[in-house]
């Protein structure tokens, strides 16, 4: 397994959509459930899928033991990056951001 692997460009507009697309249905289902619990739904969706990933990246178990680290170092590298991007959004566009959130 590589990092190439597993990154895409994010300015391809597909990207952005699936993101979207996902962003939606957990707004969705923010309507009906606290937001922390459907934030835990998702980081064990996001965690489990990475998993299967990781699995189907491989060609039996003893490659997905050797890649074990490698792929939760690689994954747990991209959250900490992608949630410190968007933590920094929301302190730049706080009042923006938060405005349309509370007219829902």
């Amino acid at each position: 397994m590589s990092d190439k692997d597993l990154n895409e460009d994010a300015s391809d507009a597909a990207y952005w959509d699936r993101a979207d697309q996902i962003i939606k249905l957990v707004n969705s289902q923010c309507d009906n459930e606290d937001n922390d619990k459907v934030a835990s739904s998702l980081l064990y969706a996001s965690a489990r899928f990475s998993a299967f990933i990781v699995a189907s990246m491989t060609n039996n178990v003893e490659e997905m033991k050797q890649d074990r680290d490698a792929a939760i170092k690689h994954f747990t590298e991209q959250f900490n990056s992608k949630l410190t991007e968007n933590i920094d959004s929301y302190i730049e566009n706080y009042e923006d951001f938060i405005q349309k959130f509370r007219k829902f």
